[in-house]
């Protein structure tokens, strides 16, 4: 994830791609969250606390939302690109 791209140097349809991209990998940081919080409400309500269900999850939802950041603040370059082109 250390690609940093010049959106000021992309065609409009590249970077209406881009956009595309980084909402798709949005939304699957969304899905794999909800998911491991599904498996921590599952592991909690089944087993109590353990390091499987709680600790594991929890870490790797913090990664997550730490990559979504990133995509988040990307997409906004993206789209302050594009509305600067007058391409939205």
């Amino acid at each position: 994830m250390t690609d940093q791209k010049d959106y000021a140097q992309l065609p409009l349809e590249a970077l209406r791609a881009e956009a595309q991209k980084l909402k798709r990998q949005s939304f699957t940081g969304h899905l794999l969250i909800g998911f491991l919080a599904g498996v921590m409400i599952y592991g909690l309500a089944k087993n109590g606390f353990g390091l499987l269900y709680t600790a594991i999850p929890l870490l790797i939802i913090a990664v997550v939302a730490k990559n979504g950041q990133s995509l988040q603040a990307k997409l906004k370059a993206v789209r302050a690109e594009m509305v600067g082109r007058g391409g939205v």
